[in-house]
């Protein structure tokens, strides 16, 4: 496993839980770098200080916050380091709380828990009892500069903290009466209700993610590939601009998922289509045998 990015306890009432956290998710959408669009070559992002007029190295910058305008005051990494923050070494659980309760718009990021060999029955205790309560427990820890709220929720036999986003960063009202109320005013038949009542039963199953991949990742892969092979791409398809009548959209979303099993379907991979090169290879060799028939 990769190195941990934080050491520290979990405390739990009396209980003191010495764990390390690592990163459980990656990011794996597909990188790129600025170029020069005349020579192709990678550009260079130069640190430059305006007031010095000449480029600056990385052992010379630090960090500033800016107070008015133009102005900054310092802010060592000492000061960081001194903060008066409990959160930076240990994991409070200060409540318990259902999962449910908590709106998914909350969740930023999850991390592994992994316990030391020293804490392991305690660890064991937690991670039990908030299976068997069906809880997770509320917390707080400092992470990258920033106190963070968290959740720490049994997934299996694992112990995953999940970072969540404080009120004042949730950019909408969750418990916005005046949205609920003109949405109550939109007229629906029952018709249209039933139906889509209906599509909702047909096409519920139990969810798994497996299932899922990032087409948009795939499609960008094979541009790719067929610009360092040289070859063209394809055409990217255009929008009818029809616009659909509810009532049929949802009589041929019934229509379809009545013909669609509740279990996944494996997927076979479609078939690349063959490249100039190898098609060129098929014709050559089709010729040869049919010049030694």
């Amino acid at each position: 496993m990769a190195r941990s990015m934080w050491t520290g306890i979990i405390g739990f009432g009396m209980v003191s839980i010495p764990v390390r956290l690592y990163a459980a998710t990656e990011n794996k959408s597909i990188a790129f770098h600025q170029i020069h669009n005349k020579c192709k070559n990678r550009i260079k992002e130069v640190r430059w200080c305006p007031s010095c007029d000449r480029e600056i190295s990385w052992d010379e910058i630090e960090k500033g916050y800016e107070y008015a305008k133009g102005q900054y005051v310092a802010i060592s990494a000492e000061d960081m380091e001194n903060l008066p923050l409990p959160s930076k070494e240990v994991i409070s659980v200060s409540s318990f709380a259902s999962e449910s309760e908590i709106d998914p718009i909350y969740f930023e990021k999850s991390y592994l828990l992994e316990v030391d060999q020293a804490g392991a029955r305690p660890f064991a205790l937690f991670l039990q009892a908030l299976q068997e309560k069906g809880m997770t427990g509320v917390a707080t820890v400092a992470l990258r500069t920033k106190e963070r709220l968290c959740l720490l929720r049994p997934l299996g036999d694992l112990l995953i903290l999940s970072t969540l986003y404080y009120p004042d960063e949730i950019r909408i009202d969750v418990h916005n009466k005046k949205q609920e109320k003109k949405l109550s005013h939109t007229k629906l038949s029952k018709q249209e209700l039933d139906m889509a009542r209906s599509l909702i039963d047909m096409m519920t199953k139990p969810f798994d993610p497996t299932e899922y991949t990032d087409h948009y990742r795939e499609a960008l892969a094979q541009v790719i590939e067929g610009k360092t092979e040289g070859l063209p791409t394809a055409e990217r398809p255009k929008s009818s601009g029809k616009v659909v009548d509810l009532m049929d959209a949802l009589k041929a979303s019934i229509v379809q998922a009545k013909g669609k099993p509740k279990t996944a379907r494996k997927t076979t991979k479609a078939k690349k289509p063959a490249t100039r090169r190898s098609a060129a290879k098929t014709k050559k060799a089709t010729s040869r045998k049919r010049g030694a028939a």
